[in-house]
């Protein structure tokens, strides 16, 4: 069985799944590949203007920023061995936006350092890989290599999390995936536990377990794409336990160049931002992020919105996202976007950020 369909997964099936078109572009480049076994590498690079009025704080902020993806470059290994095929894959993702706070030092994280085997019987990975819940609800956003949502200062915008998905924050784990079976295809995987609750005894006593169900088919010229994620996580600390459970779900398809989907999740003691170490209730969250778009030529719109209503954070927000993507060639795309952003906490009512964004950007991609 050949890997390389496997190889380009993660970043490289995240854009070319945004793009809903050839994203040939994003092939990795291959450097080695003779007598079973292949090197390449990949990469992808972004910058944005982006200009920030927020009527809150009456501030407006002008930045040279990276959008919702981190600039990033990725390795990937492939052997054939008998019947099996060995394969791996780390990327490295990093921010360009702390170049004033440290002057010489750029903050690198590795969200993808795993190994793969695969055969007749599917794929097991075991390292570190983004996790299957929320996984597809952001993996097909249509503004993924966009900008949307207000983030950090210092790192990536957050297009739609915490405005209709949370995070699938990577995480050590062993995954199995099953071969596609007419469409449809299932995922399942031992994830490390996140520590939802704190102190001296706390006890993890089974790994944080995550699958995604996805399923895909044509019905004439009707592109269909479905899905189902979720997570499960019991954690203890004495007379306290914390019971971690949530659902992704999502309907997306395409014909003639307009594309519609619909996602959204629902959620109890996760942090609908993204899931991390740090005591939490078991409160709920959801939310849910309704787009279209439709592409023509070189050229692609896109209207986004989206929605959380977190008890467990006592927050509610809404972002709503009109981008324009423009092709120059197979790895060079514009991208101009305005996003409307607001949250207010939920026990109050009361509005603590209304920002409205401009954001204009470019794309380079090998």
């Amino acid at each position: 069985m050949n890997n390389k369909n496997f190889r380009k997964s993660g970043m490289a099936i995240a854009l070319a799944s945004a793009m809903c078109t050839s994203m040939g572009a994003n092939a990795a480049v291959e450097l080695y590949d003779k007598d079973g076994t292949s090197f390449s590498v990949d990469g992808y690079f972004n910058a944005f203007y982006v200009n920030r009025d927020d009527d809150v704080s009456d501030t407006r902020d002008s930045r040279i920023k990276m959008g919702f993806l981190p600039n990033t470059i990725g390795f990937n290994f492939s052997k054939e061995i008998g019947d099996l095929t060995l394969g791996g894959r780390s990327s490295f993702w990093t921010t360009i936006n702390d170049s004033l706070d440290s002057p010489t030092d750029t903050a690198i994280d590795v969200r993808q350092f795993y190994a793969t085997v695969d055969g007749s019987f599917g794929q097991v990975l075991i390292g570190k890989d983004f996790g299957l819940y929320a996984r597809s609800n952001i993996f097909l956003d249509e503004i993924l290599m966009g900008f949307g949502s207000p983030g950090a200062a210092g790192g990536v915008s957050f297009g739609n999390i915490r405005t209709g998905y949370p995070y699938p924050t990577p995480s050590a784990q062993i995954t199995y995936r099953s071969p596609d079976m007419g469409g449809l295809k299932i995922a399942v995987g031992a994830l490390d536990p996140a520590d939802t609750v704190t102190g001296a005894n706390d006890e993890n006593t089974t790994p944080r377990i995550e699958s995604e169900i996805t399923y895909s088919t044509n019905l004439n010229n009707l592109a269909l794409t479905g899905w189902v994620n979720g997570r499960y996580q019991s954690a203890e600390n004495g007379a306290t336990t914390i019971d971690s459970t949530g659902v992704g779900y999502g309907l997306k398809g395409s014909v003639a160049g307009f594309v519609l989907a619909a996602s959204g999740f629902t959620s109890k003691g996760n942090n609908p931002v993204l899931i991390s170490n740090g005591a939490v209730t078991e409160d709920d969250a959801d939310g849910y992020l309704l787009q279209g778009s439709y592409a023509f030529g070189a050229n692609r719109v896109v209207l986004s919105y989206g929605e959380t209503d977190a008890e467990i954070i006592d927050l509610e927000t809404e972002n709503t996202t009109i981008g324009f993507f423009h092709d120059v060639n197979s790895n060079f795309k514009l991208v101009a976007e305005y996003s409307m952003y607001e949250d207010k906490n939920r026990t109050t009512g009361v509005t603590t950020t209304d920002s409205d964004t401009v954001a204009l950007g470019a794309v380079v991609t090998f």
